[in-house]
């Protein structure tokens, strides 16, 4: 598991470009098909190409694993932040987020071609090369190939503790501009209209519309206006970081930023924006998902799983409005993911592979 997870990381791979995130995809498109994968390719312009494997065994609707090939570390990270193993964790840009998760999957359905058992169900593998961008050229795939699944388990880390991400927040962004008037900052004060001074109130009302009982926040992250002290800026721009978790809120906090008013006489707001990733809430599918994962691994292996969640999304988020069971963080364990500290447990590896042969085995 090590020798291929270190030719994956060594094989960098950021999102924006396509000929890096092609060759990971080469690479677990020969490592699918030796373990006798029917292996589709769907090209991609703008980003990788993303793939689908589908193994045959088990009857039914397929189980169907999730997985992205692409990182945040740009091209050239690799010469300081190698891949190395040290005392009990394995360091390198990519390993928790999320390579490590395809190296499980891979091992997973090995172990079981080698002990001569059967999957429950066919089970399909796919591995996107945009999630970190969003997902925008996979979404609909990743939709497509779930909507008829028996269950969807999602390959990203899991949590610090070992715990299943049995939730996550949808995510979704705004760009909120406001226009001025520009005019000298000594000379014609009177006669200019601050585009900061009017984005400082917007920012204040944004801000307000995070409501921690209902898990929803506003994040005013960017702000960029004028260009010298002694003008009076005409245009400033703020970009606003939206996390939701109930069913509604989303719908909520659009219509408010929509309705955002200028306060300052002689200055106009625009705002554009959406969600881009839908809640997945720990509802009654998932709740009865979860628990038969935990007691396939308490029956077959002796282990006590637990649950929790994150404010982050993924394309398991995709998953959860289509009516189908999902579970995400079944990954490797580690953490600082998207910096150069990124680390798993070595030992998760083997361990989360275990796991997820025992619930394709036994699902």
């Amino acid at each position: 598991m090590l020798t291929l997870l270190q030719k994956l990381v060594e094989t960098e791979s950021p999102s924006h470009e396509k000929a890096a995130v092609d060759r990971v995809g080469a690479i677990v498109a020969a490592e699918c098909q030796q373990l006798g994968a029917q292996v589709e390719i769907h090209p991609q312009t703008g980003a990788g190409n993303h793939l689908v494997a589908k193994f045959s065994g088990g009857t039914g609707q397929p189980i169907v694993l999730l997985h992205h090939m692409d990182t945040v570390f740009p091209l050239g990270t690799l010469a300081k932040m190698p891949f190395y193993s040290q005392d009990d964790k394995t360091y390198g840009p990519g390993v928790l987020d999320m390579k490590g998760g395809i190296v499980i999957s891979l091992a997973a359905i090995r172990v079981l071609q080698q002990d001569g058992l059967l999957a429950s169900h066919p089970v399909t593998m796919v591995f996107t090369s945009d999630e970190e961008i969003g997902s925008r050229t996979s979404r609909q795939l990743i939709e497509k190939i779930c909507q008829n699944a028996a269950m969807v388990f999602v390959l990203e880390s899991g949590l610090l503790d070992g715990s299943l991400k049995t939730w996550r927040k949808g995510v979704g962004d705004f760009l909120v501009k406001v226009r001025g008037r520009a005019a000298h900052a000594g000379g014609d004060h009177e006669k200019g209209r601050n585009a900061i001074e009017e984005m400082a109130h917007q920012i204040l009302a944004i801000q307000k519309l995070t409501d921690y009982g209902r898990g929803t926040t506003l994040n005013v992250g960017v702000v960029k206006g004028g260009f010298a002290s002694n003008v009076v800026p005409d245009e400033c721009r703020a970009e606003v970081d939206l996390r939701v978790l109930q069913p509604g809120e989303a719908e909520r906090i659009k219509s408010a930023m929509l309705a955002l008013q200028p306060v300052l006489d002689g200055t106009r707001l625009e705002v554009s924006g959406d969600l881009n990733r839908p809640p997945l809430p720990f509802n009654q599918i998932n709740q009865a998902a979860f628990a038969k994962t935990c007691q396939i691994a308490a029956d077959h292996l002796g282990l006590e799983l637990k649950a929790g969640g994150s404010g982050g999304g993924s394309d398991g988020n995709f998953v959860a409005p289509l009516g189908v069971p999902v579970l995400d963080g079944m990954g490797a364990i580690g953490a600082e993911y998207h910096s150069e500290r990124e680390y798993i447990f070595t030992a998760s590896l083997a361990e989360r592979a275990r796991l997820l042969v025992a619930l394709l085995r036994h699902w």
